[in-house]
């Protein structure tokens, strides 16, 4: 009886110390009750934008004007470099997409001889539409001053910059009763654009101007006077991650 009692506790101790590493194993698969938050001191901003404007001709001459809506739809990426602890203040550089459409009275079209021509629409001419549109691939570059931190995802922003950009499309569709006309090829156009940009707002809604420092046609002429045309552009920019 000594010897069968003697055993049992023997058996109880060399069993506590399993017991006691398999709770431990057990426990360090279990499920914790809430995922700690990690506040991200690397963070970026405003990467990824979309935007929509209303597009002017600015700069020209007497005999051009405009009529009808033109708009523009914008979007792409711009890396953020933050330049501070804080990375509220930054630059920006990226690559975006543009296509901008304008409603006007400057006719373009083509002679026999495959020379450009340009003419001013009259208003006792019977007419529709008449209006050209661009696609162009663009690279902005911007100074960026935010009130963001960390944790915040609401914050006003101010952003300031150049964009660049490249023409890769252009149309011009002009059309009235039985007749259309549609010019695709115009040497006369400069496709290289560069201008200035600024951007302004708080949260979702962002201001944003655009003003073009070169002219679209800088060699195209209606009567000897050169048509010295540019763009100016003004809507909202929404910026997301």
């Amino acid at each position: 009886m000594r010897d069968l009692i003697t055993g049992f506790f023997f058996f109880l101790f060399l069993s506590a110390p399993l017991t006691a590493q398999v709770d431990e194993e057990d426990s360090s698969w279990s499920i914790p009750d809430s995922v700690p938050y990690v506040i991200d001191s690397l963070y970026r901003e405003d990467q990824f934008y979309i935007g929509f404007t209303f597009n002017l001709i600015s700069k020209k001459p007497e005999f051009i004007s405009q009529s009808g809506f033109s708009g523009g739809i914008h979007l792409g990426f711009t890396r953020d470099f933050p330049l501070n602890e804080r990375r509220n203040i930054a630059l920006g550089a990226g690559l975006g997409w543009s296509w901008n459409s304008y409603s006007q009275n400057l006719f373009i079209g083509e002679d026999e001889s495959g020379e450009t021509i340009f003419r001013s629409l009259t208003n006792d001419l019977d007419y529709s539409t008449n209006r050209f549109s661009t696609q162009l691939i663009e690279v902005p570059i911007e100074f960026r001053w935010r009130t963001s931190t960390a944790e915040t995802y609401k914050f006003w922003r101010i952003y300031a910059g150049l964009k660049f950009g490249y023409i890769y499309n252009f149309r011009s569709n002009f059309v009235q009763p039985e007749n259309q006309v549609i010019q695709t090829d115009v040497p006369e156009l400069d496709p290289f654009r560069y201008g200035a940009t600024f951007t302004f707002g708080y949260n979702t809604f962002n201001f944003h101007i655009y003003y073009s420092l070169n002219s679209l046609f800088p060699e195209a002429k209606i009567n000897g006077e050169i048509i010295d045309i540019s763009v100016f552009r003004v809507g909202l920019m929404f910026y997301i991650l």
